[in-house]
């Protein structure tokens, strides 16, 4: 059963500081472009997300610092929901499966967007997205209408992620912790095959075979979550603050 979404709904403790924590660690690993870019989550059978306020940063996220928002375009928005709103919720009314959504502009992620290189395995990072990871090139510009957010969903379709051309990327899973955790994997890989592409010597990439065996052990959700609190413990050190946090 579908739970309907209440203006004002209370962010749940858990989901609020995954979000926080996600964020701040997001920002760890230089996703920060001012207080622009989002983090999202939803819980299973409801059409209630919930979303970093437009006003804070990555760097500067705090569970009280989360609203709740609709999956549908109709209902009511808080006044601090982010402009991009629209990207979200045409993600989650597309795909039932994804509980949580980054959207960033990662140097890397950003840059090879705007070129017309297709991911390639070079990485571990590289496995993950390789085959499952979109190009969207109808504009470069802010996300602010559901037509766009449809669009840009549709080039998702149901892979990983999706590149917005000269604007950053689009990433999503399972959990919010899912989503987070692949926005640092898809900013590595990035990084590390456009430095392969600067060597201007032919490179070689992971067979398919390998492919599928990283996804398997390296991806699969016990790695995940080891890769989550790990990323944990590096924010509690940074920030002393979020230790206090549950996620």
């Amino acid at each position: 059963m579908t739970v309907s979404f209440r203006p004002g709904d209370r962010v749940p403790a858990r989901l609020g500081a995954q979000l926080a924590l996600g964020a701040r660690m997001l920002s760890m690993d230089g996703h920060d472009d001012f207080n622009q870019g989002q983090i999202s989550a939803r819980l299973p059978g409801r059409d209630t997300f919930f979303i970093k306020n437009a006003l804070c940063g990555f760097d500067e996220a705090t569970p009280g610092q989360v609203v709740a928002a609709s999956v549908r375009a109709d209902d009511p928005t808080d006044p601090l929901a982010p402009p991009e709103l629209p990207l979200h919720q045409a993600i989650y009314r597309a795909r039932p499966d994804v509980g949580g959504i980054v959207h960033s502009h990662a140097p890397h992620t950003l840059v090879f967007g705007a070129t017309d290189l297709e991911i390639r395995p070079v990485s571990h990072d590289g496995a993950h997205f390789t085959g499952r990871l979109g190009l969207f090139t109808d504009t470069s510009n802010t996300v602010l209408d559901q037509a766009t957010g449809e669009a840009i969903a549709q080039q998702l379709g149901d892979g990983a992620g999706v590149l917005l051309r000269n604007h950053g990327g689009v990433i999503v899973g399972r959990s919010v912790r899912h989503a987070a955790v692949f926005a640092q994997v898809l900013e590595r890989a990035c990084r590390l095959q456009l430095l392969a592409e600067q060597s201007g010597r032919p490179y070689t990439v992971s067979t398919a075979s390998d492919v599928r065996l990283k996804r398997d052990f390296i991806y699969a959700d016990l790695s995940v979550r080891s890769y989550w609190d790990h990323a944990v413990r590096r924010v509690a050190r940074a920030w002393p603050e979020a230790a206090e946090w549950r996620g």
